[in-house]
């Protein structure tokens, strides 16, 4: 065969090994954006998903706050799923790729409509003014087992779809391994059939060309050399990603961005996108400062972003407090937030990741305690305002039965106050006028409305005057101790009573004081009707008084610095009472001693009941009242749980009944 033949076959050979190796790099490059969108519609599922499942709690909470406190504010999360929730579902279906998912989107659609029907239930009886049937149907259990089902088949369906993500994920691994195979198979293949063409060259040429020659073997090399480096430079590229994947993935209950070294977004978690209102796919690339907005809530100025310090120094940085962020629709939430750097193996900052958090309810708890206090003193200037009135009004009303130092009124038959005094008015927080016609077992607390009705009784046994001290409650609903003496009369040919009441509650704080000091203290500490338990910082029993050896039938050398609260409590009731104050709390709490003391940690006054267990396995309900230990320095060193046996206060009596929605407002344990 002659030289120019070969050589043209040679050339042959090289374009097709070059269309082979371009049409393997399409199929590849055609599988990778596959792969691709078969992921984006995946994570946009599993996003849905997880806000569908988040839209229905905030519904819930939104319900029962309404329900709580008939403020039509709650029920604007509850309306936007309702207006929403088929479309939100149908846009589920549309991102849902497997069958079996679409199965658990078929079931989840009837629990989701059962739901809201229940909800819608619970909140038209509340606008009814059927508060006690609305806190009933929220207690019958039905609302708590559509939620557990729907969260259930949720996260099945969420399972499903990770899983197709795992699956998926580890095919465009697989993808980018053969395209990295088949270029490097190309290249040596390349670099073969050009060394073999250069000899051939050669030898047609011999010593003419023979500096051509090593010019274009000195090319190649450098080639090659260049190709190593890409390599090496992807490579390098690909340990980044991989590092900025696992931070963000280990930061997933937060929401997280994470950014290259220019500050660019590389990657957004779905509580990003919900929070700024950009997608993954809108945001990639765009500048930080672009997608997360932030200003200062009080002042309204725009805040520093800690991401260009974090990437200057390397060091981690965190919002200032009140800090809002403004969303890619206008919407604001209060957030808090920390900024760590993104290191390679050389420790180099190659991005950063900043993490943050909806911190929108916390504010508001805040902001709704300020109000209620303030609200109070507006209370406390409107009674010395009162009180000054009634001053001024002495001097023109002087009236005997008006102006005694207690209070007096008068009862029909039935309980219904006749008449009253300004004393009595006074003492109560209302108007003379608004007294008239009311019951007035509706101003007993509660925890005293036996001893009222045992004063009755006698009183209608005997028709002699009774005496004895009870807590009535204001109108405020703060009580007041006073001495209430009743006596029967005639009035009109018609049986009323006569009450005499007068206020000690100074009386009942002098007392209380008194008991708090000294010897007097140590005796209650360790009086046999009372457990007192005290505990370290981390719950361990450092205290066990005799009151408590006697309830529980341990004594203190049995569970001092040996066991905590929790151990010798119904495990099924500290369970129910973690997931109670998580919905109620907006946090997750920890079955255990923390679901114990973890009001009173916040400083929230706790009394609660449960069941204890005693030593020999019998149990017995327990009121239980939770104090955190502070020390000097306002930093918590343990706990102090008081407890009394309620078992005679649980069995049924005559004059026993049961707690209304108004006794637990208006006169709180």
């Amino acid at each position: 065969m002659k030289p120019a033949p070969k050589v043209l076959i040679w050339l042959i050979g090289v374009l097709l090994l070059i269309m082979v190796g371009i049409s393997a790099s399409f199929w590849a490059f055609r599988q990778i954006e596959e792969a691709a969108a078969v992921r984006i519609h995946t994570n946009a599922a599993l996003g849905g998903g997880r806000e569908l499942l988040s839209t229905l709690k905030d519904a819930e909470t939104g319900q029962r706050g309404y329900l709580l406190t008939g403020d039509e504010a709650f029920l604007d999360s509850y309306l936007a799923v309702r207006d929403h929730i088929d479309g939100d579902l149908q846009k589920l279906r549309h991102h849902t790729l497997l069958v079996s998912a679409q199965k658990h989107l078929d079931t989840l659609a009837p629990l989701v409509d059962a739901k809201l029907a229940h909800m819608a239930h619970a909140i038209e009886l509340r606008r009814n003014q059927d508060n006690a049937a609305a806190i009933a149907n929220v207690r019958g259990g039905e609302g708590k087992r559509l939620m557990d089902a729907i969260r259930s088949e949720m996260s099945a369906y969420i399972q499903l779809e990770e899983n197709l993500l795992v699956q998926r994920e580890a095919e465009f691994q697989a993808t980018m391994r053969q395209l990295l195979t088949l270029i490097v198979l190309t290249i040596l293949i390349a670099t073969l059939f050009g060394l073999a063409f250069a000899y051939l060259m050669y030898r047609e040429a011999q010593q003419r060309i023979k500096d051509l020659e090593h010019r274009e073997t000195r090319n190649l090399l450098e080639l090659q050399e260049a190709l190593n480096l890409n390599l090496w430079q992807a490579n390098v590229k690909l340990q980044v990603s991989e590092e900025n994947l696992r931070v963000t993935l280990n930061s997933i209950g937060d929401a997280v961005l994470a950014t290259d070294e220019q500050g660019r977004i590389t990657r957004m978690n779905p509580v990003a996108e919900r929070l700024t209102g950009w997608t993954q796919a809108e945001a990639h690339g765009r500048l930080v400062d672009e997608i997360f907005h932030i200003i200062n809530k009080e002042t309204r100025l725009p805040a520093t972003i800690p991401v260009s310090a974090t990437l200057a120094h390397g060091t981690i940085h965190g919002l200032a407090n009140h800090t809002v962020l403004i969303a890619r629709d206008a919407s604001e939430s209060d957030i808090a937030d920390s900024c760590a750097p993104i290191v390679d193996r050389d420790g180099l900052v190659v991005g950063a990741v900043l993490v943050f958090r909806d911190v929108t309810g916390e504010y508001e708890t805040q902001h709704l305690l300020q109000t209620q206090q303030a609200e109070l003193e507006m209370q406390n200037e409107d009674l010395r305002a009162s009180q000054e009135a009634l001053n001024t009004l002495q001097a023109r009303y002087f009236d005997l039965y008006d102006l005694a130092p207690m209070g007096y009124c008068t009862l029909t038959e039935q309980g219904l106050i006749k008449e009253a005094n300004l004393t009595t008015a006074t003492l109560l927080g209302l108007a003379r006028d608004g007294l008239a016609e009311k019951a007035m077992y509706r101003f007993i607390c509660k925890e005293d409305a036996d001893t009222y009705y045992r004063l009755v009784k006698q009183l209608r046994n005997t028709r002699q005057q009774q005496t004895g001290e009870l807590r009535m409650a204001r109108a405020d609903g703060t009580p007041v101790w006073v001495q209430l003496s009743i006596a029967a009369a005639q009035e009109d040919d018609a049986p009323v009573t006569r009450v005499v009441m007068m206020d000690v509650s100074e009386r009942k704080r002098t007392e209380e004081a008194l008991l708090k000091a000294g010897a007097l203290q140590r005796a209650i500490f360790n009086s046999a009707n009372f457990s007192s338990i005290a505990t370290d910082a981390k719950g361990v029993i450092q205290i066990f008084n005799v009151g408590a050896e006697r309830m529980l039938g341990y004594t203190a050398a049995e569970v001092m610095n040996k066991i905590t609260p929790a151990d010798i409590s119904d495990p099924q009731e500290v369970i129910a009472r973690a997931e109670a104050l998580s919905v109620e709390l907006g946090t997750p709490i920890t079955p255990g001693f923390e679901a114990l003391v973890f009001k009173a940690s916040r400083g929230i006054e706790d009394i609660y009941e449960l069941t204890y267990i005693r030593k020999d396995g019998s149990r017995f309900p327990a009121v239980v009242s939770v104090t955190a230990l502070r020390d000097e320095q306002d930093a918590i060193i343990g706990y102090l749980l008081i407890g009394t046996d309620n078992t005679a206060r649980k069995a049924p009596g005559p004059w026993r009944k049961k707690p209304t929605w108004r006794n637990r407002i208006f006169c709180p344990a």
